[in-house]
């Protein structure tokens, strides 16, 4: 794939930022992160346990895991476009059996389901974005992680809305509001956005494995991968453990709630902001001092766990996270040719997946052996070799890491 030569070729720049805020809301936040919110209630309809809830949310995760490289080599082979609105209408599917089903291994499928659409959707999503514009790549891809902040704080004011108004069928309600709304998305990206033109030495090629193994292989791809991986295990357990770590502090369940709200609110605004900047100022620089921050962000708990420590850790979270995203996402299409960067992107949000994966269980073992501050001391430990690796990719040369010829087969 080859960037548009002019703007009359572009597609509707609002449709396309809207396309991709949707699409990371409904895969990420509503497929994914929505669960631990319907989760009390699911386990009072249902009678699970918590070993049998836990495990849902293990094999989502295992989706996602297990297909975010059969998802990214599919839109490489076949369009980006139609990955995309293949896995919003499986995650679309999936939501609908939720609102009906009542086995747990039929919940448990549907779950999977959940995980293996959102791998064929939020990368291909980003290959889109970061091709059809190349010289801001940075400000639109902040634009689609803008998705996900926007998706935690509208789920947090909606959820338990509903939850208080339906009792414990308010979980199916939302799993039926969540599949309107990924149906809808799924219309909006099969009519108003459409695959960046084929440059025409490229329109009789395919995808080959070698293609693939040169961006797998690479260094630098690598190096940013294993960056997304530091920030992906750092997201979740802030995710999962803060607002508890707050609420054993002392602080109120609705003000710990408020400030997890404000948070999801910042990252809405800071993303593009973070990316416009990294478009001029360059990706290195730019992601060295998102890491940073959100590593001092982290860190401010562990010193002090007073109601204004957590108001400054969830503000400068809030105004960084997303930034540190940005930065990693387009970075890693920064490294390679157009056709290449469905591959790339999969790849290191594969890293980012098994950073999900370690997070939790680290995290959960610390708290249990020396409390909280343990987990927050081994995440600012990681985040402190994600400061590293973005040293590393701030000496990136220009050149392409893994443009390389491979045969046409």
């Amino acid at each position: 794939m080859a960037p548009p030569n002019n703007t009359a070729e572009q597609p509707n720049t609002v449709v396309l930022v809207a396309s991709s805020m949707l699409t990371a809301l409904v895969v990420i936040v509503f497929a994914r992160l929505a669960y631990g919110l319907l989760l009390p209630s699911m386990r009072a309809d249902l009678g699970l346990g918590y070993q049998q809830a836990g495990n849902l949310g293990t094999i989502n995760a295992l989706g996602y895991f297990l297909f975010i490289l059969p998802g990214g080599a599919a839109a490489a082979r076949w369009g980006a476009r139609n990955a995309v609105v293949g896995g919003l209408l499986l995650v679309t599917a999936g939501f609908v059996g939720l609102t009906l089903a009542q086995s747990y291994w039929v919940i448990a499928a549907l779950m999977l389901a959940l995980g293996v659409g959102t791998s064929y959707c939020f990368a291909p999503m980003l290959s889109l974005v970061a091709t059809w514009f190349p010289l801001r790549r940075g400000m639109m891809i902040g634009y689609m992680t803008a998705g996900i902040g926007a998706g935690l704080f509208l789920s947090g004011l909606l959820v338990p809305k509903l939850i208080a108004l339906f009792g414990n069928l308010g979980w199916r309600v939302a799993w039926g509001l969540f599949a309107v709304v990924a149906g809808a998305t799924a219309a909006l990206v099969l009519t108003g956005v459409r695959n960046p033109p084929v440059r025409h030495e490229d329109r009789h090629r395919q995808v080959s494995t070698a293609d693939r193994w040169l961006v797998y292989r690479d260094p630098r791809v690598i190096v940013i991968g294993a960056t997304y991986g530091v920030l992906g295990m750092s997201y979740i357990v802030q995710a999962i453990f803060m607002v508890s770590f707050a609420e054993a502090s002392g602080i109120a369940s609705t003000t710990a709630g408020r400030l997890f709200a404000m948070s999801g609110l910042l990252a809405v605004v800071t993303g593009p902001l973070w990316g416009r900047l990294s478009d001029s100022w360059g990706r290195g620089n730019t992601l060295l001092l998102t890491i940073s921050l959100v590593t001092a962000a982290m860190a401010i708990p562990i010193v002090s766990q007073g109601l204004p420590a957590f108001f400054v850790h969830f503000l400068l979270f809030g105004c960084t996270v997303n930034g540190a995203f940005t930065m990693v996402q387009a970075a890693s299409t920064d490294q390679v040719v157009d056709h290449q960067i469905p591959i790339a992107i999969s790849y290191a949000t594969l890293f980012f997946a098994a950073g999900q994966f370690l997070g939790p269980a680290i995290a959960g073992w610390l708290i249990e052996v020396g409390g909280f501050t343990w987990a927050l001391g081994f995440t600012c430990v990681a985040l402190l070799c994600g400061v590293v690796l973005s040293q590393r990719i701030r000496g990136f040369p220009r050149k392409l890491a893994a443009a390389g010829e491979s045969p046409v087969p």
